[in-house]
């Protein structure tokens, strides 16, 4: 593999700076991820508090399950903004690629933190369809799993390049299913894709936890601080959406619903 190939090339104690480098870098990446993941979860459970009332007079709708929502809520649950408040979000990815290279490490990181938040308003409504038990059993176990996927993509010997290439292709394939049963609304596709997409988004976390290493040890001896900042959010931005995307499968299969 590149990266051994890159570390075997270097001194015994060059070889000690890169992998203190490493370990650092490393716990970065996993810092500004939780930090975004604790935005994230704060505002979905702000934004879900602020569309709710218990009083009937300020309620605009009542859904299914008896939870009264006020104007606020219906604005952005049940009005055409719900469709710019869950694109919002992709557009936000897309446009981070774009311009990464242009912003500071600074502005990359405080755009990021925004992302977060807009992805927490973007998941808002789960609190109001998932009991609050659920949803927090839920994500301890997407945490294990996570944590315990990506330890496996930090530390194995094994090639994962090949698999990232299967995986890339199966989320465009998971993407396209999602769409079509966005009309037909098949319970049974509802199933499979949610088992898919816990499959791929695990793979995911290991492939884009290797990658985030190799990255940072093959481009070791040239990198500044400044590249080394924006590497970090984007290792960051990548694993968060691991996490965001396996919690939201697991949660069909694991969430009790109000």
């Amino acid at each position: 593999m590149a990266q051994f190939d890159t570390v075997r090339s270097v001194g015994v104690g060059a070889r000690a700076q890169i992998d203190e480098g490493l370990k650092a870098h490393m716990n970065k990446v996993y810092g500004l991820m939780s930090v975004a993941m604790l935005v994230t979860g704060g505002a979905a459970w702000a934004i879900s508090g602020l569309s709710t009332t218990t009083n009937p007079a300020d309620a605009v709708l009542q859904l299914p399950n008896g939870t009264l929502i006020n104007s606020f809520g219906s604005a952005i649950y049940a009005s055409p903004l719900k469709w710019v408040i869950m694109l919002a979000p992709l557009a936000m990815v897309f446009l981070f690629g774009a311009v990464i290279n242009r912003l500071s490490a600074a502005a990359a990181q405080l755009y990021f933190y925004a992302y977060a938040a807009l992805m927490g308003l973007s998941l808002s409504s789960i609190f109001l369809v998932f009991t609050g038990a659920s949803i927090a059993q839920t994500f301890l176990i997407t945490a294990i799993a996570f944590a315990s996927l990506s330890l496996y993509g930090y530390l194995t010997k094994r090639d994962l390049a090949p698999m990232g290439a299967f995986l890339m292709m199966g989320l465009i394939g998971l993407i396209v299913a999602m769409i079509v049963n966005w009309f037909l609304q098949s319970d049974g596709l509802a199933f499979a894709i949610s088992a898919i997409g816990v499959l791929i988004f695990a793979g995911l976390t290991a492939w884009d936890t290797q990658n985030i290493k190799n990255t940072y040890i093959q481009h070791a001896a040239s990198m500044d601080q400044e590249w080394l900042g924006k590497a970090a959010i984007m290792g960051a931005l990548n694993l968060y959406l691991d996490f965001i995307n396996l919690f939201m499968f697991l949660l069909q299969f694991l969430g009790n619903r109000e």
